[in-house]
C-alpha cells in the first residue's frame, strides 16, 4: 500500500504494478498520460478527490476546493488587467465606473468561497446552481452584492451576457450523489 499526497511523478511511474494499492489525489481528468501508465501497471488506484463520506460528500476535495474558489478570483482580476491583455476593469470598480459583474457557476465549495472573496472586493455577483436547498443556504449567508440564482439555460445566457469575468465551479456530473 502507498499513501502520497501529490499524484505520481512521471519518475514514479514505471515503479507502479500489479497488487499495489495507490492511495493519492490522482487528477486523472487533468493528466492523460498519467491515466495511461495507471491502468498499464495494473495496481489499484484510489482517488482521494473521489472518495465520498455517509452524505455523499466529497471531504478530502474540501480544502483543495476551498483554495481553488479563492485563488479564482485572485487570478480572474488578474487576467482582466490591462497588462495582461485584458479589459482593464477592476473588480470593485471605483467612483465613476462600475464595479465587475461576475458569473460563478456552482454553489458548492468552490463556487462559495469564489462568491465570498469577490463580494470582497465589491463586485456584482450572480451565483448560480441548481440546488434550491443550497441556494437558499448561500442566500441566507452571502451580502447583498450575491444574487443566488437558479441555474439554467436562460440564467446562463443572461448572466454571461453581461460577465466580465465566469467562474466554472461545478462538480463534475460523475457519481451517483450530486449535492449542490
Amino acid at each position: 500500500m502507498i499513501v502520497k499526497v501529490k499524484e505520481p511523478l512521471p519518475a514514479e511511474w514505471p515503479l507502479l504494478r500489479r497488487g499495489q494499492i495507490v492511495f493519492t489525489y490522482f487528477h486523472f481528468a487533468a493528466d492523460r498520460a498519467l491515466t495511461e501508465a495507471v491502468l498499464k501497471s495494473g495496481c489499484t488506484a484510489v482517488a482521494y478527490e473521489t472518495l465520498r463520506d455517509e452524505r455523499g460528500q466529497l471531504p478530502l476535495l474540501t480544502p483543495m476546493s476551498e483554495v481553488a474558489g479563492r485563488m479564482s478570483i485572485k487570478e480572474g482580476a488578474k487576467y482582466l488587467e490591462r497588462p495582461q491583455m485584458g479589459r482593464g476593469i477592476l473588480l470593485g470598480g471605483v467612483p465613476g465606473v462600475a464595479p465587475a459583474n461576475i458569473t460563478i457557476i456552482g454553489g458548492g465549495v468552490v463556487g462559495k468561497n469564489a462568491a465570498k472573496v469577490a463580494a470582497g472586493f465589491g463586485a456584482n455577483i450572480g451565483l448560480l446552481d441548481i440546488n434550491m436547498d443550497r441556494l437558499r443556504y448561500l442566500d441566507d449567508m452571502m451580502p447583498a452584492n450575491v444574487d443566488c440564482l437558479y441555474s439554467d439555460r436562460h440564467t446562463i445566457r443572461e448572466q454571461l451576457k453581461r460577465a466580465d469575468l465566469v467562474i466554472g465551479a461545478v462538480t463534475g456530473a460523475w457519481g451517483p450523489k450530486r449535492r449542490g
